[in-house]
């Protein structure tokens, strides 16, 4: 009896008072009791890891960082140091203001220029229509088609424009066919030394750079709205037009300023077809350096051709982020393969 009382009254004197009145009983188990009213032993503190330092992103960027300017800096900025440092010796912008005042140099920029957008269209044009039917019109060997496009990209420039001679070159198929059949002593084909030959192999060649993103881009197009507006009674061309089209601009674009950039730089096509009066950039690069020794020359005009491929660039990347943000996001479902 004397053991119960004890163990009440223990009870009662652990009772707290809140400031409403009202007793809240002290639970068991609290940091300093246990239910048979013995001192709970303190806790050992736990000891602190130390903390170990680990590099962070900026320091992993180092290597590749340095990588890139041993690689590719250095070796532009001699390029364009050397660009600076006349014959005579010390730097001006005097070979800039000779190099820049030859007919040579005005000849070599504008046959750039044209046959560079001239292929760029082309290639766009093509691409597309290409494009549209490969992703769009079903006919057997259409994957592995697209399977060749892929393949195509890793071909060299100059082998296009071999394949080019074989077909339509002087002593070409076409040209050999035609004597063969007419009797005559040459054929009517003589365009592969002129800008036209040069403006087909680059078209040629780079069709395939704007069919691979275009053809990325069609397949994510949802079908519901191409069966939406073919039930709704739209022809082909008009739902190319209203609904195709606009999905596929960014593609498009992107498509064309890497044409453009790469026919602006374009060599190997050049020098193959054998094109004399056809004088590019580059090739002008190629002349001074090679043939004439003009090394400061070269420079001046190497200088130059990077400045307008990199100002495209930034003027593509512009336009690009500008129609982005006036677009914005487009609503619409989760997309699906076209075609299937």
């Amino acid at each position: 009896m004397a053991d119960t009382a004890d163990t009440a009254d223990t009870a009662v004197g652990a009772a707290r008072a809140t400031p409403d009145g009202a007793a809240t009983a002290a639970p068991y188990g609290t940091a300093n009791t246990t239910p048979y009213g013995t001192a709970k032993a303190a806790p050992l503190p736990t000891p602190r890891r130390r903390s170990i330092r680990r590099p962070g992103p900026a320091l992993w960027s180092l290597p590749p960082l340095a990588a890139l300017a041993l690689v590719f800096l250095y070796p532009l900025a001699l390029v364009v140091w050397q660009s600076f440092t006349p014959e005579e010796g010390g730097h001006s912008a005097a070979p800039y203001t000779e190099v820049l005042a030859e007919a040579s140099f005005r000849e070599a920029l504008t046959n750039t220029v044209l046959i560079a957008v001239g292929a760029t269209v082309g290639a766009l044009l093509l691409g597309l229509l290409l494009s549209l039917v490969i992703a769009f019109v079903p006919f057997p060997g259409g994957r592995a088609l697209s399977r060749f496009i892929d393949l195509f990209l890793a071909f060299p420039s100059f082998l296009i424009t071999l394949a080019l001679l074989f077909l339509y070159g002087t002593v070409g198929m076409a040209n050999g066919l035609w004597t063969d059949l007419t009797g005559a002593s040459h054929g009517p084909l003589d365009f592969l030394h002129t800008p036209w030959g040069v403006l087909l192999a680059e078209v040629t060649y780079f069709t395939p750079f704007v069919m691979r993103p275009l053809l990325a881009a069609f397949s994510q197009l949802e079908t519901g709205q191409l069966e939406a507006a073919a039930s709704l009674g739209a022809r082909p061309w008009r739902i190319v037009r209203t609904v195709i089209l606009p999905e596929a601009l960014p593609a498009l674009a992107a498509g064309g300023a890497l044409v453009l950039v790469l026919c602006l730089n374009e060599f190997g096509i050049v020098l193959f077809t054998g094109a004399k009066d056809v004088v590019t950039l580059p090739m002008l690069v190629y002349t001074k350096a090679m043939l004439d020794g003009d090394y400061t020359g070269a420079c001046v005009v190497a200088v130059v051709n990077i400045a307008l491929s990199v100002a495209l660039y930034a003027l593509y990347r512009t336009l690009m982020s500008r129609t982005g943000a006036t677009a914005g996001p487009r609503s619409g479902g989760v997309p699906h393969r076209a075609g299937a």
